[in-house]
């Protein structure tokens, strides 16, 4: 009788903070009132509003998070200045009501803009917030965190051919969560990830106060460089650093099939790729029987075929499998099609109707020959997806781990991004197990305590972060924290509890405050 009670009563504690946070229907009403006397009209969207489902999902990329069973934000804010933004974490945080924060809206897990969980919240989306300045003569730019990777190349494209910036290949991503995870390219063994060249930031914090780098202070924009969004504050610009490219790079794609060799080239690539002159990139995405090599180098042809025929002649490059072109015209050839246009890139729509899971790996020692015999294999089963290899080595590995929460530098061979895809018409149940069968079988190959995998690839699957009454647990965020964050982890949750003691800003994966030092 005496183990009964105490059963129930667990229970009811575990019931009592699941919804100790949930706001009531009184405060959902007094943060909309809120709103209403901070914003004008026309940039707030409530679940009533004509246009509110068409906001939500103008920058879903992954359809499977606006189905019915999503949960949805009470509303939306679409800021065009900061005052809009700091009104709404000040009437959030008033009224007991969280925001979450949307710039592109290509978070993996749908978590700037639904909620993985029961809840009652708000989506701040910066989409109005997106203009670029950039400054020619100092070869630096100011971008705000609304705008598309397309926008913040396209501009300084128009300001100069021979500047450019290392992020990464998609042009419809957003700048401020791309930013936020690290963010990579076909730029990083030249110039690292995104995050080693911002030069400052602004802030919205959790008492709606804007900070710059000086007033947020080192550990604070440490933090926001690269220790995933949502977590740290609302980042409405950031300040970079512009990096020189040739007049003219060189591009190449090769595919090889299993019956051509790629099980060899693969295995010869792993320990060339991060070896090559940092000019040189060559990536690889591999799905079903075929291996496709995908290749920026700064320079010419003339240049980089004797570089290849000494350094990597199992792939057989000639002459014919090169295309010259300016830096800014390499943005829609690799990622749109040889037929796309520089103005392509400004397009911040997606066609995609496929639904999609992703996770990741990054791997330190080569692996051995018969094993990519079972991985190809694998990509040749039914239901199964595909492996996106980029190298690193140069510059990305060149900096100490600790000199950005992002810590997967030297020693990384490469990073694999795993990718499945299936329609409405299936539950997907299919291509979600082959995706995660294959993650297990990779286990003994990949880096291990910790597995790492990258924040901007982010997966719920890793973990999910444990809240009792209003505490987010630092141990239950540290199973998948250190994943993404290695030993940067605690220093994050300490910068967390300097700037956001509270708790405010969270999400499924968002860093928990750590209160003590010690």
């Amino acid at each position: 009788m005496a183990s009964s009670r105490s059963l129930a009563l667990a229970l009811l504690f575990s019931l009592l903070s699941c919804y100790a946070s949930v706001p009531s229907l009184a405060s959902s009403d007094g943060f909309l009132q809120c709103l209403s006397a901070a914003i004008p009209k026309q940039l707030l969207y409530t679940q009533s509003s004509p246009s509110f489902t068409s906001v939500l999902v103008s920058s879903i990329r992954n359809p499977k998070f606006s189905t019915p069973g999503t949960v949805r934000p009470l509303c939306i804010v679409t800021p065009t200045n900061a005052s809009h933004v700091q009104a709404a974490v000040v009437c959030g945080r008033r009224n007991d009501v969280r925001v979450r924060v949307r710039s592109g809206g290509h978070d993996y897990e749908g978590l700037s803009y639904r909620s993985a969980r029961p809840e009652v919240f708000a989506v701040v989306d910066l989409a109005n917030l997106r203009s670029v300045r950039v400054d020619q003569k100092a070869a630096t730019a100011w971008v705000d965190s609304g705008a598309t990777l397309g926008e913040l190349y396209y501009a300084i494209s128009k300001a100069s051919r021979l500047l450019a910036f290392p992020a990464g290949l998609c042009p419809t991503i957003g700048v401020g969560g791309h930013f936020s995870g690290g963010g990579f390219g076909m730029l990083l063994r030249k110039y690292g990830v995104a995050i080693d060249n911002v030069l400052d930031a602004t802030l919205v914090d959790a008492n709606g106060k804007l900070l710059d780098k000086q007033a947020m202070g080192t550990d604070v924009f440490w933090a926001i460089r690269g220790g995933g969004g949502e977590s740290f504050g609302i980042v409405l610009s950031w300040k970079v650093k512009l990096v020189p490219v040739p007049p003219a790079v060189t591009m190449f794609s090769v595919t090889k099939s299993v019956d051509e060799g790629a099980v060899d080239i693969l295995t010869r690539w792993q320990e060339v790729a991060p070896a090559l002159p940092e000019d040189l990139f060559i990536r690889v995405l591999a799905q079903k029987q075929v291996a496709n090599f995908e290749s920026m180098y700064l320079g010419t042809p003339d240049t980089l075929l004797p570089l290849m025929r000494s350094r990597f002649p199992e792939l057989g490059l000639n002459r014919t499998h090169c295309k010259e072109m300016t830096w800014i015209q390499s943005v829609p050839y690799i990622y749109l099609g040889s037929a796309a246009t520089v103005e392509d890139i400004l397009n911040r729509t997606t066609a995609t109707r496929s639904f999609s899971k992703a996770t990741s790996d990054y791997v330190r020692r080569a692996i051995p020959k018969d094993v990519w015999v079972k991985i190809f294999a694998w990509l040749a089963k039914p239901d199964a997806g595909l492996m996106i290899m980029d190298p690193y080595g140069g510059k990305i590995g060149s900096l100490p781990d600790s000199a950005t929460p992002f810590p997967h530098r030297g020693g990384v061979l490469y990073n694999i991004q795993y990718m499945n895809f299936w329609s409405a018409a299936t539950d997907g149940s299919a291509q979600m197990r082959w995706l995660r069968d294959f993650y297990a079988f990779m286990g003994p190959y990949v880096s291990s305590n910790p597995r790492e995998a990258y924040v901007n690839y982010r997966d719920l699957d890793l973990g999910q972060n444990v809240v009792v009454g209003n505490v987010t647990s630092y141990l239950a965020g540290k199973v998948w924290g250190e994943k993404y964050f290695k030993g940067n982890f605690r220093r994050l949750a300490v910068a967390k509890g300097k700037v956001d003691p509270n708790n405010y800003f969270r999400n499924e994966q968002s860093i928990p405050p750590l209160l003590t030092t010690k």
